[in-house]
């Protein structure tokens, strides 16, 4: 007889189609992949989602009545027909829509209940479900619905068109039927000591609950599992790397340091001045700092970094800053001689006695300026490097690396900032500084699963400005937006700039030569996202008709680019048409008001990053957050919530509230899928602690595991290497 164990495929537990199914909707291959496919929530029946709640762009399941059933003609597919039902469970009603006949629609009738699942969007104002899968609740399916919907506690899945949650709740209960033993990886001595559940009980549990007590059991042990396997892997990188040393930088007395502090034309705050004897304390020994520093937007983490790179060039090192992107190192670059003056032209008429050089290294270089940049770092010349990840390429040679700051740290790969690392001289390891202003989301992993040292400047300098912000809201007040277009003619008129933030560069094509709807909008009802080639043309010809307006995006020239970053820096473009490229570091103190188009498209943390780049001279500065999201929505309430405090911290936390663990991990940054898919950052910080207490003691006896085959497993399982490499190297 075949053992089913959580390795086995599934395909010979569910049959083909379903595999298939689960495979392509959610990467599921084996019976343990499916069985830690958890339900995000729990709901008694009748309760599956509140319509109110529902979100745009989710998978949802809903319990409700029809109340309304409407068929019209297409006109622009003849003898094609669009059938629509309105549904209600009492809340609100809810819009499903029918492009094409599918199978049992004639028996979608008022008074009829049943279960409807699919993605929602937005038509009119209304919300709807364009083609949803659904089953009608009658006396012939009512004892097979009762058996997986009617418990005590009903799973609700996350789900994908053509699987919807009762389609996955059958398939775990198959493939629990058909479970045999599961061997648990973690050692008897650590279930007894923390009173866990066994990992077979924990995985039935957790699919079929008896009540919410059985829930909270199984989950603590499911959470165990992903939290000791990432501490189990940092554990062991840490034992490694500690054995690698830094290069000493130790502050030395009538230096460019000196120089340049005695030149500063303002005050450091207290948090710089604290955090930057931080810095220098670590710099100058020989075990590498791995610190971050967090701050809000304009905090003056720059100044904090540059006087660590001062230190550094002192000691006879060199240090590099990365930046995610060509506009932002080009204008770290322009900062950092701009704040240097005569101390940043060494080689140059006029330099001061300490000077050193500022070099400037990104990918689109012509052959002969990226020969000199290249000659400028190997030789020593330059104390300073900026660039992208062009300046961590092997054609790179550093004459003796020192010291690396990596700017807005979650924009990177682990296989970046680990090959950055790499360009100190052999056998040591640069000392690490890395910033964000998007503090929570990032850090909160970092800070507890990493090796990582926090720093926080939370005091803004003098002369910021306060930033007013305001969501305009097109649906209900469609003249709210003639009034932003307004505002910004009105702040040029007064000599200031502006930005206008859309969401993409251009249209894309429509896939298939799928023709459009009648409203443009096509099946789900909602409109693609603005781009910078629509709303550009439209400005130009409408309301900022006669304003110097440019575009900014990554899909411009390097050239092109720095063209257009320097002209509007320069005051020669009034209005700046642009897509994220400007969220970090782009530092134009005229610039007063931001217009964020389609703001519902952007996260919590993005908005208040872009919100940044105004009022950061001494005129108050206004962003405006425009969407057709309707009001009552959880998306407006975070659109309000941006536009009622500047506090990046207090934002940070509500987009930690808001997210996938996965997406706090930086899943994009690792390439792979986030193993966390029960452990929440941001409530389970004690279990986390007393999982890195646990590994920490493993490693240190067993540092390769080979005396304990199942937590060795379960490491490389639960939580991949690339992302246990992410959380270390960030």
């Amino acid at each position: 007889m075949t053992t089913t164990t959580l390795e086995t495929a599934l395909e010979p537990l569910l049959g083909r189609k379903s595999a298939s199914a689960l495979e392509s909707a959610f990467g599921l291959r084996t019976a343990g992949d499916l069985l830690r496919h958890y339900p995000r929530r729990y709901a008694q029946r009748g309760e599956l989602t509140n319509i109110a709640s529902l979100e745009l762009d989710e998978h949802a399941t809903v319990l409700a009545e029809i109340q309304k059933v409407s068929q019209r003609g297409m006109r622009n597919r003849p003898g094609r027909k669009m059938t629509e039902i309105v549904v209600t469970d009492g809340s609100r009603p809810l819009s499903l829509v029918f492009f094409t006949v599918v199978r049992d629609l004639n028996k979608l009738v008022v008074g009829k209940r049943g279960l409807f699942a699919g993605k929602v969007g937005r038509f009119n104002k209304t919300l709807q479900l364009a083609h949803p899968e659904f089953i009608l609740i009658d006396e012939e399916n009512e004892a097979e619905l009762t058996a997986s919907f009617a418990r005590a506690l009903i799973p609700v899945y996350p789900a994908a068109s053509g699987l919807p949650t009762w389609s996955i709740a059958r398939c775990v209960e198959q493939v629990l039927t058909m479970l045999d033993e599961v061997d648990d990886p973690l050692p008897q001595g650590l279930v007894d000591r923390y009173q866990l559940a066994d990992l077979r009980s924990a995985l039935t549990l957790v699919h079929q609950p008896t009540n919410q007590a059985a829930v909270e059991e199984a989950q603590r042990r499911l959470k165990w599992d992903e939290a000791l396997s990432v501490q189990l892997v940092l554990a062991q990188r840490r034992q490694s790397a500690a054995a690698r040393p830094a290069p000493a930088c130790p502050r030395r007395e009538g230096g460019i340091l000196d120089a340049f502090d005695q030149r500063l034309p303002f005050q450091l705050t207290a948090g710089q001045r604290e955090v930057g004897e931080v810095v220098a304390e670590e710099l100058a020994g020989t075990r590498p700092m791995n610190r971050l520093l967090q701050g809000e937007v304009g905090s003056g983490k720059t100044i904090v970094a540059l006087r660590g790179m001062l230190q550094a060039v002192d000691a006879g090192k060199q240090a590099a800053l990365l930046a995610p992107t060509e506009v932002l190192a080009a204008q770290h670059a322009r900062s950092l001689r701009e704040m240097l003056g005569e101390l940043g032209t060494a080689g140059e008429l006029g330099a001061a006695e300490q000077a050193t050089r500022v070099v400037l290294l990104t990918g689109s270089m012509s052959t002969a300026q990226r020969r000199q940049a290249l000659l400028d770092v190997v030789s020593g010349e330059a104390g300073i490097v900026v660039g992208t990840h062009a300046i961590i390429q092997d054609s790179v040679s550093f004459a003796e690396l020192g010291f690396v700051v990596v700017d807005e740290q979650h924009r990177f790969g682990v296989e970046q900032r680990d090959a950055l690392r790499g360009r100190a001289s052999e056998g040591t390891s640069p000392h690490v500084l890395v910033m964000t202003a998007t503090p929570i989301p990032r850090t909160v992993a970092m800070t507890v699963y990493g090796d990582l040292e926090v720093s926080a400047l939370r005091e803004l300098p003098q002369g910021r400005s306060p930033i007013k912000s305001s969501v305009v809201p097109v649906a209900e007040k469609p003249a709210w937006l003639d009034r932003a277009w307004q505002r910004i003619r009105e702040e040029v008129a007064a000599g200031h700039q502006a930005y206008v933030v859309c969401p993409r560069i251009g249209e894309e094509e429509k896939e298939d030569g799928e023709p459009p709807e009648e409203d443009g909008k096509g099946e789900s009802g909602q409109r693609p996202p603005l781009a910078v080639a629509e709303v550009l043309p439209q400005l130009q010809a409408g309301p900022l008709q006669g304003l110097r307006i440019a575009a900014l995006h990554g899909k411009l020239a390097a050239e092109e680019k720095d063209a257009v970053m320097r002209a509007f820096a320069a005051g020669q473009l009034d209005v700046l048409v642009a897509t994220t490229v400007v969220e970090v570091g782009v530092n134009v103190p005229n610039a007063t008001v931001m217009v964020i188009m389609d703001a519902d498209r952007f996260g919590v943390s993005q908005l208040h990053q872009l919100r940044g780049r105004v009022g950061r001279g001494s005129a108050p500065g206004l962003c405006l957050l425009v969407s057709e999201v309707p009001a009552g929505t959880a998306t407006r309430a975070r659109l309000e919530a941006v536009a009622s405090t500047v506090d990046g911290f207090e934002l940070a936390q509500m987009d930690l509230e808001l997210r996938r663990e996965g997406d706090i991990l930086g899943a994009a940054q690792s390439g792979s899928r986030s193993g966390l898919r029960m452990l929440s950052l941001l409530r389970d910080v004690d279990l986390i602690a007393e999982a890195r207490e646990e590994a920490q003691q493993v490693v240190g006896t067993d540092p390769e595991l080979t005396g304990h085959h199942g937590l060795a497993s379960m490491a490389a399982a639960v939580i991949d290497r690339g992302k246990a490499e992410y959380l270390e190297k960030s």
